[in-house]
């Protein structure tokens, strides 16, 4: 079972896919750092200085120990558009490969090389005619 799972583990695929999950990952933090330091602050001073991460309902008191209950919709607003600018650059990434791809399959073939008959009889016909 340990050989199976070595073997599973080892394969191409498999070790593509981590890649890309530790890629997306900190792709992920570089879109969260984007919409929360960059695109936000501009957006909340043009509607009057509200700082997103701080909008939010408060459903229960805060009493005692026990903390306030919130739904926080300007985190919310924050993750909807991480969620728009991460699916944007697969979009553009997937459109690329396509793309690519497309090209690749649109190349003309090369004429299949004729048999040795075929070469041998053109040697005969032109040996002929001579």
């Amino acid at each position: 079972m340990l050989k199976e799972f070595k073997a599973f583990a080892m394969r191409g695929n498999v070790v593509d896919m981590a890649v890309g999950i530790v890629i997306g990952a900190a792709f992920g933090k570089i879109v969260a750092s984007l919409v929360n330091d960059v695109l936000m602050p501009p957006i909340g001073m043009l509607l009057g200085g509200v700082d997103f991460s701080e909008i939010f309902i408060t459903l229960k008191q805060a009493e005692g120990d026990a903390a306030a209950v919130t739904m926080n919709i300007g985190l919310f607003i924050n993750t909807i558009i991480e969620f728009i600018i991460v699916a944007f650059a697969i979009f553009m990434v997937i459109k690329g490969m396509n793309s690519m791809k497309k090209k690749e399959e649109e190349k003309p073939a090369e004429p299949p090389k004729p048999s040795e008959e075929v070469v041998l009889l053109k040697e005969i016909r032109d040996a002929l005619s001579k």
